[in-house]
Parts: structure tokens; sequence; C-alpha cells
């Protein structure tokens, strides 16, 4: 008589998150991300309130309960006048990635030497890292518009792709979520205020470094 030895057949439930996404990513905590994709159409995102609507729609896809998301964007205006700072547009912190990592806990915090944002950290609504220098191909120039503590800029000539509705002339400041740069420099470690594009359409922005991604925050 031959016995039969049954070995069990190990459902015991082993959870796969999706490719590239940790199993402890929780999207209905997330309070921060790095837009996984642009919005095709190089800089033209339809202005702030098609960023808004950009992180939005990611956040939700993502998983993520929250409705307040907004770009961290900055806008000038014509002659002189006060545009629009992308650190007023983001709330006032904490903030978190998807897998619980705290970027920062304060508006103060997050434009300051102690914030945590970097390659590790700055990741997208899926939990995915975005490439950065030394990967190919190199996306690590994120969107701002802004000076380094988040306000619109003063340095003259375009810095926002015409308030974010131009897909050919013009330049956009961007920072490098990975905080390197072509020199150990204030500037190209700067997660928020590198440098200038070479133009807004996509090509343009692949130039330099980019693919059109932004910041989220959850305002609320």
């Amino acid at each position: 008589m031959i016995k039969v030895i049954t070995v069990p057949f190990l459902l015991a439930l082993v959870f796969l998150a999706p490719s590239g996404v940790s199993a402890h990513a929780d999207a209905t905590t997330m309070s921060f991300f790095v837009t996984s994709s642009g919005k095709g159409d190089g800089a033209n995102l339809g202005g702030l309130e098609g960023a808004d609507a950009h992180c939005a729609s990611l956040a939700k896809a993502a998983g993520s309960p929250r409705t307040s998301w907004k770009a961290y964007l900055s806008t000038t205006a014509p002659q002189g006048e006060a545009g629009v700072n992308a650190r007023d547009r983001i709330g006032t912190g904490p903030w978190q990635n998807i897998q619980g990592q705290v970027i920062a806990n304060s508006v103060e915090e997050l434009h300051s030497d102690k914030n945590n944002l970097d390659k590790e950290t700055a990741l997208t609504e899926k939990g995915e890292s975005v490439k950065g220098r030394g990967d190919d191909p190199n996306e690590h120039d994120v969107l701002t518009g802004s000076d380094p503590m988040g306000m619109y800029s003063t340095a003259g000539g375009d810095t926002t792709c015409q308030n974010w509705t131009s897909n050919g002339e013009g330049s956009a400041i961007v920072g490098h979520h990975d905080r390197m740069g072509l020199k150990d420099t204030r500037h190209m470690t700067s997660w928020n205020s590198s440098h200038g594009t070479a133009g807004c359409s996509n090509d343009a922005l692949k130039k330099t470094g980019g693919n059109g991604y932004f910041y989220c925050f959850a305002a609320d």
C-alpha cells in the first residue's frame, strides 16, 4: 500500500502588490507624490486648474480618498503684479508619500534643509521611483516655476511656460527630485529651483532631463 502524503497547495494568501509597488503602499494616507505622467502636451498643463485636476485624477486612480490636491506650481503676473506662490497652494502639512515616509511637517520645513525629499522618497502616486541622473532616460526635472522658497520667480523672462499654457515658446523653472545635477551646487541639488527648461514642448522638456512631471500635495 502506497501512502499518499498530501502537501498543502500553499494557499497562504501571498499578497502581490502591482509591479514596482511595495506591499506597504497605502494610497489612503498619501498626501504627496510626483506625477507618474505629464499631461502629454509639454508644459501646457491647462493652467493651475488643469494641473490640479491632473493631480486629483492620478490620486483617485491610485485609490486616494482625498479630493483637495494641488500642484506645486507658481505663476507670474504682468507689469510687476504679484503672482501665485507654489508654497501658498499646498496647505500646511505634514505630507507623506504612499509608503508613509514623511516628506515635511510644515511649509517652512519643506523649504529648508530639513525636508526629506530625494529620489528614494519622491515617489509617484503608484509608489514607483522616478528616473533620475544616471538612469536612462534621465527624468529628474520637475516643473515648479518657483524660486528656492517656493515663490514665483522675479528673475525676468518666462519662468512658467506662460503660466502653464504653452507647449512651444518659453521656459519654466524646474527642480531635481533626486537632488543631483552636473555639479554639487545649491541650484543643481535643489528639489524645486534648479534651472530653466530649453522650451515648453515635450521634446524641449526631455532635452534638459524631464518629462513634464510635477509635484502634487494634499492641501487638506
